[in-house]
Order: C-alpha cells, then sequence, then structure tokens
C-alpha cells in the first residue's frame, strides 16, 4: 500500500515537507515549512490534523524554532527552546499527543545538556525523526489489533478522519480497513461528513477511495438510518485524547455516534496510541474542549449558510463518557471496561 506522510522533513534536514490537507480533496498539495510561526499555524489551521500527525508536525516544528540557533550557552539555548514550545504548545488545546511530543522533546535537551550546541541539536533531530518512526510502527499494531476484531464483508463507519493522513502511516480507525483490505475482506465502509470542516467527506472519503476501498459518505445526521438498516456491524473511531477512567474525546459528533451504536447493539470501538492517554486527566468533564471560529459553520467553503449575525457555538470536540465504549485499541494491545482499572495496565 501506498503510505502517505503528511508531514517529514527534507533530505537536508532543514525544512518540513506538510501535505496541506485544507486543499483536499480538490489539490493535492505539498508545502515547505522552516518557521516556527509556520508551524504554529499549519497546525492551528488544520493544514496538518489528527492528534498523532500534530504530535509529529510539533516535534519537527520544535526542532526547526532552535535549529539556526546562535545561542552559545546551555541556558541560552534552553530559553530559545522553551519559548518556541510554549508558542506551539498554544496552537490547540485538545490533541495531548501536542504536548506529548513538544515535552518529549524537551527531556531529549535536558537529558543532553552536558552536550554542545550543535551536538544538542543533532538529539534533536534525531528523536523528532524517532517520533515519527515510532508513529509508523504504532500505526501497523493498531491496524492489526482493530483487525482481529472484525470479520470480511462488514459493513463499517467511520466519523472524522483517523487514516493515514492523520498519522504517519496506516491511520488508527482506519487501519483495519487498510489491513482488511490487503487481505480481501472486502469491507463497506461508511464515512460520516463530519461537519463543520467534511473531514469525513473532503479527507476520509478521498484516502479510502485512492486505496480502492469501497466507501459511501453520508450526511452526519444520517448515521441513525444506516445503523438501524443494519448495514453497520462495527463503528471505528480515532481519538485526541483519551482520560484516565476511558472517557474519550474525537472530532464533534462521535459522541452521538457511540450513543447510536448502543441503542442498536453495534460495537463501538477507538482506536489509538497509548500518547492520546492522559493518566493526569481523570475524567473526560477535565478535558478543555477546544471552541473555533464561528465563521467555519456559517461560511466554511465559501458560501453563507446561515445569517452571519445571529450566534453560533462551534466546539471543534465532543466527549464521548466510556459507558458507550467497547474497547479501546492501541499499539499495545485491546483495553476493554473497566477502563480505569485496565487502562493502568498499559504503563
Amino acid at each position: 500500500m501506498n503510505i502517505i506522510v503528511p508531514a517529514k522533513l527534507n533530505e537536508a534536514k532543514d525544512k518540513m515537507i506538510l501535505l496541506d490537507q485544507t486543499l483536499l480533496p480538490i489539490e493535492t498539495k505539498y508545502i515547505e515549512i522552516v518557521k516556527v510561526e509556520d508551524t504554529w499555524e499549519a497546525i492551528k489551521k488544520l493544514r496538518v490534523r489528527g492528534a498523532p500527525a500534530i504530535g509529529v508536525a510539533a516535534g519537527f516544528g520544535v526542532y526547526l524554532g532552535v535549529k539556526d540557533s546562535m545561542a552559545k550557552t546551555y541556558d541560552e539555548f534552553y530559553k530559545e527552546f522553551k519559548e518556541a514550545k510554549d508558542y506551539l504548545a498554544s496552537s490547540r488545546p485538545t490533541a495531548v499527543n501536542l504536548f506529548w511530543a513538544l515535552d518529549r522533546m524537551e527531556r531529549k535537551l535536558i537529558e543532553e545538556k552536558d552536550k554542545s550546541i550543535l551536538e544538542i541539536k543533532e538529539c534533536l533531530l534525531e528523536e523528532s525523526e524517532e517520533i515519527l518512526k515510532e508513529d509508523q510502527e504504532m500505526c501497523k499494531k493498531i491496524s492489526e489489533y482493530g483487525l482481529s476484531l472484525l470479520k470480511p464483508e462488514m459493513g463499517l463507519l467511520t466519523h472524522c478522519n483517523a487514516g493515514g493522513i492523520a498519522t504517519s502511516g496506516y491511520g488508527t480507525a482506519l487501519g483495519p480497513m487498510y489491513l482488511g483490505q490487503e487481505k480481501g475482506y472486502n469491507f463497506k465502509v461508511f464515512s460520516d461528513e463530519t461537519r463543520p470542516l467534511n473531514q469525513g467527506s473532503r479527507l476520509t472519503a478521498w484516502e479510502l477511495n485512492e486505496a480502492g476501498i469501497d466507501v459511501t459518505v453520508i450526511c452526519d445526521n444520517m448515521a441513525s438510518i444506516v445503523m438501524k438498516q443494519g448495514k453497520i456491524n462495527a463503528v471505528l473511531v480515532g481519538c485526541d485524547r483519551v482520560a484516565a477512567n476511558g472517557d474519550t474525546a474525537n472530532k464533534i459528533g462521535t459522541s452521538g455516534v457511540a450513543i447510536l451504536a448502543k441503542e442498536y447493539g453495534i460495537p463501538f470501538y477507538v482506536l489509538g496510541p497509548t500518547s492520546t492517554i492522559d493518566m493526569d486527566t481523570p475524567t473526560g468533564d477535565d478535558i478543555n474542549i477546544e471552541l473555533r471560529e464561528s465563521k467555519e459553520i456559517y461560511n466554511g467553503f465559501g458560501k453563507v449558510t446561515a445569517p452571519p449575525q445571529v450566534k453560533f457555538y462551534n466546539p471543534a470536540f465532543d466527549v464521548t463518557d466510556n459507558k458507550y465504549i467497547t474497547a479501546i485499541i492501541t499499539e499495545k494491545g485491546i483495553v476493554e471496561p473497566p477502563f480505569e482499572e485496565n487502562l493502568k495496565k498499559l504503563f
């Protein structure tokens, strides 16, 4: 399978090459990023999106932010690094991978504090590329665990986009679909459009179609009828943050899909790396939900669909209560309820 890598360094290791996902599916364009401000903008504006891919981009972004530092001492260099790190951390609040990757880069810097500035930069470069490599390995493992729960010819529903362009490999929620395609499982996939930015129709449908997978786009409010008609045998979604009790934040609309799946007796699987599990966040009530600008609702694609002068509420995520989740699938295995006890075992 052709692996799409949405964020990587060029051969010279002085630029990040980023797939601009805001242009899909009309245009496939890769942009070059050098400045930390451009990394911030790319994350904020969803040019790169999906929790794992955001983490990869953050690792590369903070490295590029200090690559050309003229600092002479460790303290000076660390100060510059912290400024770049804190700035990137302000780009989006919900996806824990952003902070995980930035904290990991900072730990590497501190571990190598006795080395020269040049050597520390090289260590940061290696660490950022290790994040990418580990993400690719993680996707494959999650995909294998996920596929073990599925059978050929199943109808699968997914929400938003948790595929190769949201990670750096097979993806998380879409990974079992790709593996199934390779093994001849002949899945029938239904992709919610996912409002207000249509990641499901613009991105998921695009990449599944590119891979030759049978995919049907439905509007978000059509999930109930296709479930009632027996077309859905399992729901697979990604996650941006998992609380210690198993409550899960994902793209807005996921919670409603989970509630419907429970009503119709359909297993609801959350797929994501252990880096999205935040054991310092007790429950979903403690997850900071990003609010985005109202224009995305009334004029997100250049056509006004509501009076701009009325009020708008645009949360980017919602939280699915753990009682609606059948299992959380990670690169370390399949976690079933009780999540509060079993998630701890991963660590």
